[in-house]
């Protein structure tokens, strides 16, 4: 699906039996580490796995939505995290269930700008996932696993329309680049049909994606701190991903001082935007007149 507007004319209900219907591919750097700890299946643990999966939005979107797949009716409770998953599998299982899977760099190599494009979600979302995982720290959280897989996925939506609609995903990138004022949800509307927040909905109720980790990326919740930390992170690796002068920043930084209850420079320190200070006179070298 590689045309300049959505020429397939699907709904909201359409693209959700699309993307369901679709084998989601994985980076190919996952697969090759996820082969090289199969050799040694039996040294491996969830840790480890977890820690390899993690760095892959798509690969930990497979995880979940198998996990959910395969869930026993007895089982009341959800599995909102990798490595939990992964217990509850076995490493065994999990290596023969999650073995040759399809590539992302195979997928898409007819498209080389939309593959530059989906590697540059992926590391945002790394990079959101990084920030929303120390912040929860820093408060405290019940579990930053949750805060952590639920900010990785709070894009895939995106992700999917990258790998599988990238003719559509590079029309709106583009059409976003080039007039910075454009909102998102106008230009998702009009080129894919639907907004994208409403096609991640609808795919992790059709998924079972758990509960918790649905609502933690619905920014309806912001009222609770724990969505806040989430969204605040997506925000700020989106809008720094424009640059660390793009115009909704300074937003950002007072609505994650607040969450933190820390001071401008502290944030400053934790992004690793804090400038030298100027050196005093004295430290300053001879000048010869």
């Amino acid at each position: 699906m590689n045309g300049q507007s959505n020429s397939a004319g699907l709904d909201l209900e359409g693209w959700v039996a699309y993307f369901s219907a679709a084998p989601i591919p994985v980076l190919r750097h996952t697969e090759q580490q996820l082969a090289a700890l199969r050799e040694h299946a039996h040294k491996a643990n969830a840790r480890t796995i977890s820690a390899v999966i993690l760095q892959d939005p798509m690969m930990t979107l497979r995880v979940l939505a198998y996990i959910e797949a395969k869930r026993s009716k007895n089982r009341l409770t959800d599995i909102t995290t990798i490595e939990r998953s992964l217990m509850m599998l076995g490493m065994e299982p999990f290596f023969n269930d999650f073995e040759n899977l399809p590539t992302v760099e195979e997928h898409l190599k007819g498209h080389p700008r939309a593959l530059l494009g989906l590697l540059k979600v992926i590391a945002r979302a790394r990079k959101a996932a990084h920030w929303a995982r120390d912040w929860a720290i820093h408060r405290h959280d019940l579990d930053v696993d949750e805060i952590t897989v639920a900010t990785l996925l709070y894009d895939f939506a995106e992700i999917l329309m990258w790998c599988f609609a990238p003719g559509l995903a590079l029309q709106v990138a583009d059409r976003q680049k080039a007039d910075r004022t454009l909102r998102s949800v106008a230009v998702q509307t009009e080129v894919y049909g639907v907004p994208l927040w409403q096609i991640k909905q609808a795919l992790a109720q059709r998924w079972h994606l758990p509960q918790l980790l649905i609502t933690l990326m619905d920014p309806q919740n912001a009222e609770h701190p724990r969505v806040r930390n989430v969204k605040l992170a997506v925000d700020l690796a989106r809008h720094s991903a424009n640059g660390w002068d793009d115009a909704a920043l300074p937003d950002d930084y007072k609505a994650i001082e607040e969450l933190l209850h820390i001071s401008h420079e502290t944030l400053m320190h934790k992004l690793g935007l804090d400038l030298p200070k100027p050196a005093d006179d004295e430290d300053k070298p001879a000048t010869n007149d």
